[in-house]
């Protein structure tokens, strides 16, 4: 899912190229789930950008708007797989691709500004091939969006407000609740922008497990992760999520081996990365850095330690079991969540072969309608005079074969 670093990469792209300029044209494709389910259609989208100048752009961790001339103003989440592009500019993050065509596939809407002087006109599209992304329209002064649904009921954003998240705000929120603290990071009411591998990474960088009870963590935990959590949104967004302007001593670099073919899982320096379950996430952990130094939500497997917190008092490692519960983790499907690897290839090959399949079956069930609709019309049609006709002959035949077959039976009895 794209986090705080890759929504910062949207916001930019979009003041450098469409800010200041009007939109000559907006199609949109109405989509339920984008669309619908936030209160918008395709066509109130179209009439309220079209023909209007954009001057502004902003972002609230996960989410993002573009400030029109005069309300309304869309308000965006890119959901899990969602994406803004530009025409001919290279817009596209780590885990997507410069469309190959354009309009892009599963485009939900399309802006072309107006040529203006020597600048020509700016193209962009919003796509989305999963559907978890929201389009709605927000009516109220550009100004006033954050204290508006959906901005007013998210918390605040590390990098935007950074006067707010201080110290003594993330004991405040760390103490008022006895959750997993990459549950409690993880909650957009709490805090905006973190998602999977952000919240992985400032754990990791602050050695906090993510399973323990952020009530437990010690001032001079909360002072680290404060810490943490600045530096990591703070870059991640500076360099607007190219991956590779990140550090190599982040754990992102070495992260996404889970469930592949000859992966090492394991940081440069040896160190093992495992992978547990947190507040419904797939988390990746370095054992060996981040200690649990409190209660935690559950204890971590005993396959998922590392050598060293695994050892039987004769000194030998206790492996033999590990090995297989490492081998059947192998060969089991990675969760579908934020921190999987998603391959926008792979998905349109799957799309593609799932489309025939479904219409396939669409058809046949409305043969079938077609067929049971058929019948009961006819069982319900009254005979024709030549059916009646037929039906009379038939029935004078069946009469006439009982009577002959009496009379032999008769004969017979006789001789």
């Amino acid at each position: 899912m794209p986090e705080i670093g890759e929504v910062a990469r949207v916001v930019h792209f979009i003041r450098q190229q469409l800010v200041g300029k009007t939109l000559a044209s907006v199609k949109a494709q109405h989509d339920e789930n984008v669309f619908g389910k936030v209160g918008t259609s395709a066509a109130e989208f179209e009439k309220a950008l079209k023909g209007k100048k954009i001057v502004g752009a902003g972002q609230q961790g996960k989410y993002f708007w573009i400030t029109m001339a005069s309300p309304p103003h869309p308000v965006l989440h890119l959901g899990m797989a969602g994406w803004f592009h530009i025409r001919h500019l290279g817009t596209p993050h780590f885990k997507h691709k410069e469309p190959k065509e354009w309009p892009p596939k599963y485009w939900k809407f399309l802006l072309e500004t107006k040529p203006e002087g020597d600048s020509p006109k700016v193209e962009a599209a919003f796509v989305d091939f999963r559907r978890f992304a929201r389009i709605r329209l927000v009516d109220c002064p550009g100004d006033e969006l954050r204290s508006h649904t959906p901005l007013k009921e998210n918390g605040p954003d590390p990098v935007i407000d950074r006067d707010v998240v201080s110290v003594e705000w993330l004991k405040q929120k760390c103490g008022s609740k006895k959750i997993p603290i990459k549950a409690l990071l993880l909650d957009q009411a709490n805090i905006s922008g973190i998602g999977n591998w952000v919240g992985d990474e400032l754990l990791y960088h602050a050695r906090i497990h993510p399973e323990q009870y952020s009530n437990t963590l010690t001032e001079a935990q909360i002072k680290q992760l404060h810490e943490s959590l600045h530096y990591v949104c703070d870059l991640s967004c500076e360099v607007l999520a190219e991956s590779d302007k990140f550090p190599e001593d982040w754990l992102f670099k070495h992260r996404w081996g889970k469930g592949k073919k000859d992966a090492s899982n394991k940081l440069p320096n040896g160190e093992k990365i495992v992978f547990i379950t947190v507040g419904g996430r797939t988390s990746a952990v370095v054992p060996s850095r981040q200690k649990r130094t409190g209660p935690v939500a559950g204890d971590v497997k005993k396959e998922d330690l590392s050598d060293a917190e695994q050892t039987k008092p004769n000194g030998k490692a206790a492996n033999t079991k590990r090995k297989r519960t490492a081998k059947k983790e192998e060969s089991e499907q990675e969760d579908e969540d934020e921190d999987e690897d998603e391959d926008e290839d792979e998905a349109e090959e799957e799309e593609a072969e799932v489309k025939p399949k479904r219409a396939r079956a669409a058809q046949k069930i409305k043969e079938e309608k077609a067929s049971t609709k058929g019948s009961k019309k006819a069982a319900a049609k009254p005979p024709s005079k030549e059916q009646k006709s037929k039906t009379k002959g038939t029935a004078a035949d069946n009469a006439d074969g009982i009577s002959d077959g009496r009379r032999r039976s008769g004969r017979l009895n006789r001789g």
